[in-house]
């Protein structure tokens, strides 16, 4: 597969949809000027040669169609309102290959433009000096497959629930059963990190030894993505902590700590980072303002993320499914062609073994993470059953055999495919 995210030219590229009730040329170099060498004004230092060298360029610009009324409010009134698709380019002399600084260019200032009434960002194209300079994924696909011991087929995996409220004794408790039961993987919710109710530190040493003791009879440890989202000390000490228990994940809510938190733990983790995207509705969830997926994973792919959740089929949310593999299909592409940065997606949100066959089919494999939290918890034969019907729903799956088909041979199937 072709690396997706490199530029042919050396320079940064952003792809936008842009609607204007300006006239759509003078916006586009509005944009360019704001987001590199002008402002609202002329100033005697930004001369020809110093726009030639430093300017952004106005690289494509189509026009899509036109409205009578804006996306946004706020900006100028206008009898008719352009939709486009615009490009920009950067060159990398303006900000060198500094993930914080790419965000503040591509994605800064420009959304708040009065000749803005509609501005998302839809794909980036960078140079390969970014993937030189950025540390990427230090375990991805490959290293996480390993240290949790599953060589072929998706990690099936789960989140403990209730997110919050249980103790450490009762979080062990839960992890004991699922980890009895055969799963893969076990992450906390983003909602559970440090209370006084459950503090991180009892409950990591709770949950590990659980953990602990059914890898010395299975001879195969369970990953669980503990929740270390804090400041950078707090990461630190609680990335060290889960190491010298013997824990072979931590998690983080990316939207929570930024890119500089990201890039900080990355350069310190000697574990796989699992990146929660908690937030991602506020930046993508008007068609009219904010992000897509690809270009949003791809920063986070840079600064070390191994796994990135990507929402689900079927899911309890508002994304549709077409939005859920192009996000999935985005973090199993190969960035550069040098820096593949493989990290793996993470399907959840209302999953069950229901979604096993359409998201092995819209993937075109088992790279991934599936993780149901009620449809395994809340199996009706308990804990066990709940992981023994999901991995049977993923062979039928790989099988190609209709899920119904398959339960007639495997009673936790048949008994979960009546709840699901």
């Amino acid at each position: 597969m072709a690396a997706r995210f490199e530029s042919a030219d050396g320079r940064i590229h952003a792809s936008y949809w842009l609607e204007t009730g300006d006239d759509p040329q003078r916006a586009a170099e509005v944009i360019a000027g704001e987001q590199s060498s002008g402002t609202f004004t002329a100033v005697p230092g930004e001369t020809p040669a110093l726009k030639a060298r430093s300017g952004a360029r106005v690289e494509q610009l189509e026009v899509i169609d036109h409205s009578d009324r804006p996306s946004l409010p706020g900006g100028m009134v206008s009898a008719r309102y352009t939709r486009c698709r615009l490009t920009l380019s950067w060159p990398l002399e303006n900000l060198g290959p500094s993930l914080p600084n790419l965000a503040s260019t591509v994605a800064g200032n420009l959304f708040e433009l009065r000749q803005v009434s509609g501005l998302r960002l839809l794909d980036l194209r960078l140079p390969a000096a970014f993937a030189a300079a950025a540390p990427g994924p230090a375990f991805g696909i490959v290293g996480t497959r390993q240290l949790a011991g599953v060589a072929h087929g998706p990690l099936i995996g789960t989140i403990v629930k209730p997110s919050v409220g249980l103790s450490p004794a009762q979080t062990a408790d839960t992890v004991r059963l699922l980890v009895e039961g055969g799963i893969d993987f076990v992450k906390d919710d983003e909602l559970q990190a440090d209370g006084p109710h459950c503090p991180f530190d009892e409950r990591a040493r709770a949950v590990m030894q659980v953990v602990n003791d059914a890898a010395q009879r299975s001879g195969r440890k369970a990953m669980v993505a503990f929740n270390i989202t804090g400041d950078l000390d707090e990461m630190r000490a609680r990335h060290d902590l889960v190491l010298a228990l013997g824990g072979t994940c931590v998690m983080v809510c990316l939207n929570s700590i930024g890119i500089a938190g990201l890039l900080a733990l990355r350069k310190h983790a000697q574990l796989p980072i699992h990146a929660h995207r908690a937030g991602w509705g506020y930046l993508s969830r008007s068609p009219a303002l904010g992000w897509d997926y690809a270009p949003w994973q791809l920063l986070w792919r840079l600064a070390g993320a191994d796994h990135l959740h990507v929402n689900g089929l079927a899911n309890k949310f508002s994304e549709p499914d077409e939005s859920v593999i192009a996000a999935a299909r985005a973090v199993l592409a190969p960035a550069f062609t040098d820096h593949p940065m493989a990290a793996m997606p993470v399907f959840s949100s209302g999953q069950t073994g229901l979604q096993a066959a359409p998201t092995h089919a819209a993937v075109g494999g088992c790279d991934l993470i599936h993780a149901a939290g009620g449809g395994i918890l809340g199996h009706p034969g308990g804990i066990g059953a709940g992981v023994a019907a999901m991995r049977q729903a993923w062979d039928a799956a790989q099988a190609g055999v209709p899920l119904a088909e398959h339960a007639r041979q495997h009673t936790a199937l048949q008994a979960a495919l009546g709840f699901w």
